[in-house]
């Protein structure tokens, strides 16, 4: 699963929503937070990672 732009990531129970995001060398990527934080995430980060589905 990619992280995309609008995806609300929590982080130490904080929610944070992905504005931007930079692929960077060794397919480690850049994500900065509306908070204007940022967090790397190498190739070999683990994460669990859970999608809503959008209903329309």
């Amino acid at each position: 699963m990619n992280v995309q732009r609008g995806d609300v990531i929590q982080i130490g129970g904080q929610p944070c929503r992905v504005a931007d995001l930079v692929q960077l060398p060794a397919g480690a990527k850049r994500l900065f937070f509306e908070t204007g934080e940022a967090l790397t995430m190498h190739a070999q980060s683990r994460f669990t990672a859970l999608r809503m589905t959008r209903k329309w």
